[in-house]
């Protein structure tokens, strides 16, 4: 493993669990340390990212901030498999339904991620990689989603570095996010794509479970503080995941 503490973590590989939560927003990993972990503990505040391991059912979960996009939760997720001996990281996130029978609040399991990025250029391959989920985490969080009863979608999602982009003049279904919803994208988001390539590249498990925000289609929307506190399902949904890894 690499050598400890890292520039963007400032903990041993002790203070962290082999299976991570890795919500984009820091309070959105305060909340879940908060209210669903036992006798959470602060392990990690450097650029105000926390990362917090508790126990959940006396099985031991940590859980940490990712930042927005491919760069920051490539930074993050690469530091926690390389040199604090995580095995597993479950992303928590948000996301924007591209399909008309994807609703806002379902959950969606990302089997593979699409994307934009150029992030795949560093590992220097000759061809495009299809980053895609851990199998086993895939099937054993969608085996948990049906005996919790919820609403869920499996399939593809698209990781872009474009939240604002110059749509000027550009036809609605001409748009980059109808362009992949046409290709049976389920949402959009902007971290897992990263983080299934590192983790294909160093041997270890991830996947990303995501709640709808926003509905590109319909263009509906949840708040800010909704999507902090309010997505408990998934929150639930992954705990109840990492116990059984």
């Amino acid at each position: 493993m690499a050598n400890y503490p890292t520039p963007h973590i400032n903990a041993t590989p002790e203070d962290f669990a082999k299976t991570v939560l890795m919500p984009g927003d820091p309070l959105r990993a305060k909340f879940i340390a908060e209210n669903f972990l036992e006798n959470a503990r602060l392990v990690n505040n450097v650029r105000g990212v926390q990362g917090y391991t508790g126990t959940y059912k006396g099985v031991k979960v940590s859980v940490m901030a990712s930042g927005m996009g491919m760069p920051s939760i490539g930074i993050y997720s690469y530091e926690l498999f390389t040199a604090f001996g995580v095995e597993n990281i479950i992303r928590v996130g948000s996301a924007g339904a591209l399909q008309p029978n994807i609703k806002v609040r379902d959950i969606v399991l990302g089997m593979g991620a699409c994307t934009d990025s150029n992030y795949a250029s560093t590992f220097r391959l000759g061809g495009t990689f299809a980053p895609i989920a851990s199998y086993d985490l895939l099937s054993c969080c969608a085996n948990v989603a049906q005996e919790m009863g919820l609403c869920f979608h499996v399939g593809n999602l698209v990781s872009s570095d474009v939240f604002y982009g110059d749509f000027e003049n550009v036809a609605p279904s001409d748009t980059s996010s109808a362009k992949w919803g046409k290709m049976g994208v389920m949402a959009v988001e902007m971290e897992a794509a990263a983080l299934y390539m590192n983790a294909s590249r160093l041997g270890k498990r991830a996947l990303a479970i995501c709640t709808i925000s926003d509905h590109v289609l319909t263009g509906e929307a949840t708040s800010a503080e909704e999507r902090q506190e309010s997505f408990t399902s998934m929150m639930t949904l992954a705990l109840e995941t990492a116990i059984r890894l």
